[in-house]
């Protein structure tokens, strides 16, 4: 009965150790991209949900508690308006707003006798890792009744559509690439005259 050579057990460690490091750099490469993978996912899940839940709620923009027009404000990135989000028969004054690289949404209930919009809002990120300022796009896209664009400072009164839409990436520096989300609001309780 033979043994193994010193020169046989050398080239055996050898040969294994380099199965086992590609073996184990090759799942560690496996589970690097799926983390990245499901964290994207995680981010366009969160991104979509808030992005649907903005156009519902600019859906319901109407007349404010204190009889203001149901948009204060209308920007490239943020617009400010009142609805009823939260179905307590009380109309909020909402803002979204893009800010570094966070789209954030900021409510405020109406308050004192007679109501008024004073206080403090409360913040719910929408969805963070928003890449529109890289490409240099707008959240916020504007419409009148014909459907022409009213470019990025329209009149509040003008308003009829809104076009929403966020581009997200949660590691720009790995796949997968940037992800854009779209969605769309008719301004269903303005009055067309």
């Amino acid at each position: 009965m033979r043994g193994f050579t010193l020169l046989e057990t050398v080239v055996t460690i050898a040969l294994t150790s380099a199965v086992l490091l590609a073996l184990s750099t090759s799942i560690i490469f496996f589970y690097r991209t799926n983390a990245t993978i499901l964290e994207q996912a995680g981010a366009i899940t969160s991104a979509r949900r808030g992005i649907e839940n903005a156009m519902k709620d600019l859906r319901e923009a109407t007349v404010a508690e204190d009889g203001s027009f149901p948009i204060v404000s209308a920007g490239p990135n943020a617009i400010t308006f009142y609805a009823d989000v939260d179905q307590d028969n009380s109309v909020e004054r909402i803002r979204y707003d893009l800010s570094n690289n966070i789209l954030s949404r900021y409510t405020l209930q109406a308050s004192g006798n007679p109501l008024e919009y004073l206080g403090i809002e409360t913040l719910k990120i929408i969805s963070d890792n928003v890449r529109n300022s890289f490409f240099g796009t707008d959240v916020f896209t504007y419409f009148d009744i014909e459907g022409n664009d009213l470019g990025s400072s329209p009149a509040v009164l003008d308003i009829k559509f809104i076009t929403a839409t966020i581009t997200v990436n949660v590691n720009p520096e790995r796949a997968p690439e940037e992800f854009t989300l779209t969605s769309s609001a008719t301004l269903r309780n303005l009055r067309v005259e």
